[in-house]
């Protein structure tokens, strides 16, 4: 459809074996790898990137499971585990020649990002983290019928078979629903890149279903292993919610300060996909968080 972000160059880069992820790279000076979220693709950064990129490097991956990147079969419990995800940025890094680099991921990418900080602390240099809690969090603020604003992570959490059958079956309408509900504004996503974040995931519902799999098995083992051993994320963090706390009952800022020792944490009044209805904001809270 000739989508993309403005003065990038879309490349496909090889982070592991047999995994190539399909990156937008653009700009010159100190890097900084943006995540995208669900249900996207890197294109949700077409608003922002190009502000970063007057002052650094910018690389824009799709996620492994994702728009243009590798989609390999979930044969084990580890294939879509947020370490293993973690593990290709750091790759990217690699293949790109940058020793250290600031991160930032929203929704999905968010959770990649955290754990790569986690596992990664002398590769990441800062991290910023766009509306979610870390994956353990997650399911522990999650009750009563307020759940119910989450009920794709139930969905997608059950055994292989039935979520790939049932949301395949009606990728268009599902896919479609989080785009539509989750913006507070009606020209954030304009129709053309709708309709490719839906043909996008509408070509990737197995790979998107073990992503969100991991959330409830695998990702949790590994939140709960470096809580117990006292790990935390030694850079400067900064976490931009929609005031999810009062919606569902918690301190979300207190939910993040013991993951954070140098943590700044804001709510916005955009809706979910703040970096493409509050672009201006979201680009000076990255700028800010990389001066730090």
């Amino acid at each position: 459809m000739g989508i993309g972000i403005p003065g990038f160059e879309t490349r496909s880069i090889g982070v592991a074996d047999g995994v190539e992820l399909t990156a937008a790279v653009g700009g010159e000076g100190p890097a900084v790898v943006l995540l995208h979220g669900f249900p996207e693709t890197h294109l949700m950064w077409r608003y922002v990137a190009p502000v970063l990129a007057e002052h650094h490097t910018v690389v824009c991956p799709d996620l492994r499971g994702y728009g243009a990147s590798s989609k390999p079969e979930a044969v084990a419990e580890g294939t879509y585990a947020k370490r293993t995800m973690a593990a290709d940025i750091v790759g990217l890094a690699d293949a790109l020649e940058f020793d250290r680099f600031a991160l930032v991921g929203h929704d999905r990418g968010a959770h990649v990002a955290f754990r790569a900080g986690l596992d990664h602390p002398n590769r990441i240099s800062h991290l910023g983290i766009l509306d979610i809690v870390p994956t353990l969090d997650t399911w522990n603020v999650l009750h009563g019928v307020s759940a119910a604003v989450a009920f794709h992570l139930y969905l997608m959490a059950q055994p292989p078979g039935l979520p790939e059958q049932m949301i395949a079956g009606s990728a268009d309408a599902f896919f479609g629903h989080f785009l539509d509900v989750w913006s507070t504004t009606s020209d954030a996503i304009p129709a053309e890149v709708r309709a490719e974040y839906v043909r996008a995931c509408r070509d990737a519902v197995p790979s998107i279903v073990a992503d969100y799999r991991a959330t409830a098995t695998v990702d949790i083992k590994h939140d709960q292993a470096d809580l117990d051993a006292g790990n935390r994320l030694t850079m400067p963090v900064t976490v931009v919610q929609q005031d999810w706390g009062r919606q569902l009952g918690f301190d979300a800022a207190a939910t993040w300060r013991p993951w954070a020792a140098d943590l700044q944490h804001f709510t916005t009044h955009a809706g979910h996909f703040m970096a493409e209805e509050a672009p201006e904001d979201i680009a000076t809270l990255i700028l800010n968080l990389v001066k730090r």
